[in-house]
């Protein structure tokens, strides 16, 4: 059986770090979302089609009943929040288990306050000003090794930089052929 430590498995982290340094194309992963806005009534407002290593499985969405939904399942901005918090803890995590600092309990929360006046055409407004990240952390390691750990997973973890970097975002449409539409 694998060894791991923080549920972290170190020996397939440590053969992608040299797979990544003989070749940094290998760096490069293509990530793909396909979705669907359903349009009968009394079923989720949106569904997305996910496949993964492991298998597929699919997301269902909701707005809240102020966006026009019933509420019924989790919104957009959860699932936004969701891949954040996700993202940050298992950075977060990686990077303890890399420098052997173990971890008994790791919890995460994001908090934000989202100002919808842009969705209804009602002012340019930022959507947030600030996301919050904290995380509650149960662990012998020091202060000094938690703040450190805590400095790189800020530098590293994928979606916070994506949140606090531009980038190049392009859109595109196209038809449905009438039967595929039906």
């Amino acid at each position: 059986m694998e060894k791991r430590f923080n549920n972290v498995a170190l020996e397939r982290l440590e053969q992608t770090e040299v797979s990544l340094r003989q070749d940094p194309a290998n760096a490069r992963r293509k990530q793909v979302l396909e979705g669907e806005w359903v349009l009968g009534q009394g079923a989720p407002q949106f569904r997305a089609f996910i496949s993964y290593e492991g298998g597929q499985t699919i997301f269902e969405m909701d707005n809240p009943t102020f966006m026009g939904g019933d509420g019924s399942l989790p919104g957009p901005m959860h699932y936004c929040f969701s891949g954040l918090a996700a993202c940050y803890a298992s950075t977060f995590a990686i990077i303890a288990a890399q420098r052997g600092i173990p971890l008994h309990r790791l919890r995460v929360r994001v908090e934000a306050t989202v100002n919808f006046s842009r969705v209804f055409g009602l002012g340019d407004f930022p959507v947030m000003e600030e996301v919050h990240v904290h995380l509650d952390i149960d662990s012998p390691a020091s202060d000094a090794q938690l703040k450190e750990v805590e400095e790189l997973a800020l530098q590293r973890c994928p979606v916070v930089w994506t949140l606090t970097h531009p980038v190049s975002l392009r859109t595109s449409w196209s038809r449905l052929a009438a039967t595929e539409a039906a």
